[in-house]
């Protein structure tokens, strides 16, 4: 049996989480002085809409190593012989860290164990890790080894492209994604810039004027660096505005030749802090003569 977990930011939905019992180690969110767990103490569209009355920037913890043993201990007393455990960039936080102590705790307290854990440093951030977390639950249900899913992951994570456009400049700004003069040109000229994960961590990769213009890119970019024998979903992300997400799914649906599912979920408060309202992203695996560019 293999038991698949994660951090929060991994912003997979509720629905798949239970679907494919994969557990959350959860990122905490300062919000004015009062701590909440992501997921956990507090809700998306809650968050959402007090963000905009918020007089302080809101800040995120990564989850303890406390946090990752507990669900491994769960896994193993349920009977799990195996543990693959999918974290968020190591370039943009902690997480992976906490995650590999928690490893080295479970083996002090029980050295003679059986049990195989291995802890992914992802590169990616939001869906980019949910992808490859329901990747790899989809593996599992086809009867895939731990090893084979270990494989995958470890090989294509590099490969996992990220689009992510946001509508408030400001959040960037005071998360440290963006520059001060990025933002001010952006803002002059009504430009939405779109990053992507670059050596594990965010890169701006373009600006486009309006979201119209966004959503084409999306479109084009995708079909020029999708690899379609490995991507046979693809995951939208949104924070407050579902409609653009549906509306980017439709593109997808007529523009290209995909023919997979394409999930539309929200993204969680641990990523809406730094991306703010209004934030569109999408992906998919890209193929190898693309992902440097």
């Amino acid at each position: 049996m293999i038991k698949i977990m994660a951090d929060s930011t991994c912003d997979l939905s509720k629905e798949i989480l239970e679907l494919y019992d994969i557990s959350l180690a959860p990122l905490t969110i300062n919000i004015e002085g009062k701590i909440y767990k992501d997921r956990i103490d507090i809700k998306p569209d809650d968050f959402y809409e007090m963000m905009e009355d918020l007089s302080e920037f809101p800040s995120t913890g990564m989850p303890s190593p406390t946090e990752y043993l507990e669900i491994i201990k769960k896994a193993v007393k349920d009977g799990y012989k195996e543990v693959v455990c999918i974290c968020m960039s190591s370039g943009t936080s902690g997480s992976y860290q906490s995650a590999v102590i928690a490893k080295d705790y479970f083996f002090e307290e029980v050295p003679d164990s059986t049990v195989k854990i291995h802890v992914v440093d992802s590169k990616c951030m939001s869906h980019g890790s949910g992808w490859l977390l329901l990747k790899s639950a989809l593996m599992r249900e086809k009867g895939a080894s731990f090893e084979e899913i270990i494989q995958f992951v470890e090989k294509y994570k590099v490969n996992v492209k990220h689009f992510l456009s946001v509508d408030d400049l400001n959040h960037l700004i005071k998360s440290g994604r963006i520059s001060n003069t990025s933002a001010f040109i952006g803002k002059i000229l009504l430009l939405k810039p779109i990053m992507t994960m670059k050596n594990g961590k965010g890169a701006i990769v373009a600006k486009e004027r309006g979201r119209k213009k966004v959503l084409n890119y999306y479109v084009q970019e995708f079909i020029s660096r999708n690899d379609k024998e490995i991507t046979d979903f693809i995951i939208i992300g949104y924070t407050s505005d579902k409609k653009v997400a549906e509306s980017l799914k439709e593109k997808l649906q007529l523009e290209t030749d995909f023919v997979g599912d394409i999930y539309i979920m929200q993204m969680g408060v641990s990523v809406g802090t730094h991306v703010g309202l209004g934030a569109i992203s999408m992906f998919f695996i890209e193929k190898e003569d693309t992902n440097r560019k």
